[in-house]
């Protein structure tokens, strides 16, 4: 069975600074490309891409609103998760361990101006706030839609969902910008480390367990939710119109054949 890497060892290099500039990366022998992200981290973090964007592009539509609604609970959901195992997962995963001082923020935005700005293996602190606002945003859309589609609120938290989920939308745009300037000063693709889990690391750094079996269980459970939502959707009833047509449609042919 897989263990959290949470082990003496794991704890005390999560207690060290897991930070250095790319002139002393490269200095190192070998620095190699190691695996720092788990699956459910990146299993979760396009899951959550994935159904903001079609919750998003579904909003307006009153034809697509089961889909939308899904969406949005999903997306909770998998917050709900992310918290959870901010808590309990692997090192890089863990809110203790990339969420930073004000100061450490600005310090690393100060590196950024420079030469050899500082590399982090896991989130580095301005990436770290980017991804508590997304969660924070994330999980208020999610209450907000479920009050909205519930009528549980008047036309004030129908405004407020909009305005959320267009804070979020702003975002995510910053978010994708940052991630490509950074990829450029660090000269290391951080959107395909998001897939592979692998960045630009020495060995010692890697994480224990990419916990497989975890991210399949969430897999799962998104896919037996949608599959549970699909059945509970509700069957197009013909209209009161399209039964009188019909009638009349049949009175014509009782009169024809007569």
């Amino acid at each position: 069975m897989n263990t959290v890497s949470a082990s003496p060892a794991n704890a005390s290099d999560a207690s060290k600074p897991n930070t250095m500039s790319n002139a002393e990366l490269a200095s190192h022998s070998k620095p190699d490309y190691v695996k720092v992200w788990d699956l459910p981290v990146r299993l979760i973090h396009w899951l959550i891409a994935l159904c903001f964007t079609g919750a998003y592009l579904t909003a307006e539509s009153e034809s697509w609103r089961l889909l939308h609604v899904t969406l949005g609970y999903t997306m909770g959901g998998l917050i709900a998760f992310r918290v959870i195992w901010g808590v309990i997962g692997t090192r890089y995963a863990r809110f203790s361990v990339f969420v930073r001082s004000p100061s450490a923020v600005l310090q690393y935005l100060r590196s950024l101006m420079t030469t050899s700005p500082e590399h982090f293996t896991g989130h580095n602190p301005a990436g770290a706030i980017a991804v508590l606002l997304l969660l924070g945003l994330g999980a208020a859309i999610s209450v907000s839609g479920y009050a909205l589609y519930n009528d549980l609120g008047g036309e004030w938290i129908e405004e407020t969902h909009e305005f959320l989920a267009n804070t979020m939308l702003a975002i995510v745009c910053i978010h994708i910008t940052a991630v490509l300037i950074s990829s450029h000063l660090h000269k290391e693709n951080l959107p395909l480390a998001m897939i592979t889990g692998k960045k630009r690391r020495i060995a010692s750094a890697a994480i224990a367990s990419t916990w497989r079996s975890v991210a399949l269980v969430i897999l799962l459970s998104v896919m037996a939710f949608w599959f549970w939502q699909w059945q509970q959707a509700p069957i197009a009833q013909p209209t009161q119109n399209s039964h009188q047509i019909s009638a009349a449609d049949q009175s014509q042919h009782e009169e024809d054949d007569d």
